[in-house]
């Protein structure tokens, strides 16, 4: 009888606190960036999804805006409770309201570095070797909210001479509407550079450890072989996965637990939502981002 009660209360310890969560919420919503195509964002990420369905014992679903911006607005309306999102984007949904989101984690690099870096790209049989050697050219960007895919490039690559402005260095600047669209971009000619990003470790060939060059690779639409690397920018602070602050204590602690704890449940997951190769997820606070967010709020200043 005592080895009975035992194995109930065990039971109960381990069933009741999803059976919590689940009163507390009723659903469980996880908004995607862009970067990819939106069928292989859900792809990537159904693992993620499956697990942190068992973990709250609510249904979870994920969301993949056309836009960086969709996913914001989503965090900021309350229809989005988690993201991975890119530093910039963060720094949008902080400057708007302080109150939405907390950043409660961050990839880390093979090395346990958290940085990557904005990528220049181009064909290599277009004769470009370096961003100068780009002038009179089509640049692309990705996104107005991509941390890497426009707002760092859009001041290093003027602090370094070489203006953004339409008809200026270059003879036109193009947003594509992401990373996976611009590298395609740049393959097919429709522009002659653009601007993805990429941890910077590893072989060329791979397109780097992670990032969007590696998505690229693994996906088949891009041979690096054929690709060169024509600019770099310095490193730039790994966006947070975020969380929106009005969730329940233990849904935050839940789901921070959980994706931080994925590496050594499930890599192919970790691989798939991490964007490549990575030592998983670990800590971050809000003041990672304060440069970022000082460099958001003056180009918001500046129009």
């Amino acid at each position: 009888m005592t080895r009975t009660l035992t194995l109930l209360a065990l039971t109960s310890a381990l069933v009741l606190p999803n059976l919590a969560a689940a009163q507390e919420i009723k659903e469980f919503n996880i908004g995607v960036m862009g970067g990819e195509n939106a069928q292989d964002r859900m792809t990537s990420n159904e693992c993620l999804r499956k697990y942190a369905e068992e973990e709250l014992g609510v249904p979870v679903k994920l969301f993949t805006p056309a836009d960086y911006d969709g996913v914001v607005q989503g965090l900021l309306g309350g229809s989005l409770d988690m993201a991975w999102l890119g530093a910039s984007a963060y720094a949008k949904a902080y400057l708007t309201d302080p109150e939405a989101v907390e950043p409660v984690l961050v990839k880390a690099n093979l090395d346990g570095s958290t940085t990557y870096y904005a990528i220049g790209i181009a064909r290599k049989d277009q004769g470009i070797a370096s961003i100068a050697e780009a002038k009179g050219k089509v640049l692309g960007f990705g996104d107005p909210n991509s941390t890497s895919g426009y707002l760092i490039p859009a001041v290093e690559l003027p602090d370094a001479g070489y203006s953004v402005e339409p008809g200026e260095f270059f003879a036109d600047v193009k947003f594509t509407g992401g990373h996976e669209q611009t590298i395609v971009a740049v393959k097919n000619g429709d522009i002659d550079a653009g601007v993805t990003w990429a941890d910077g470790q590893g072989e060329w060939e791979d397109g780097y450890n992670s990032g969007a060059l590696r998505k690229a690779v693994d996906a088949g639409l891009v041979d690096m072989n054929a690709m060169v690397e024509v600019w770099r920018s310095k490193p730039i602070p790994e966006g947070p996965v975020v969380l929106r602050k009005a969730l329940p204590l233990e849904v935050k602690e839940r789901m921070t637990a959980m994706l931080a704890g994925l590496i050594d449940q499930d890599k192919d997951c970790t691989y798939g939502v991490a964007a490549g190769e990575t030592a998983g997820f670990k800590p971050v606070s809000h003041e990672a981002y304060q440069t970022i967010i000082e460099v958001r709020k003056r180009q918001e200043a500046n129009g």
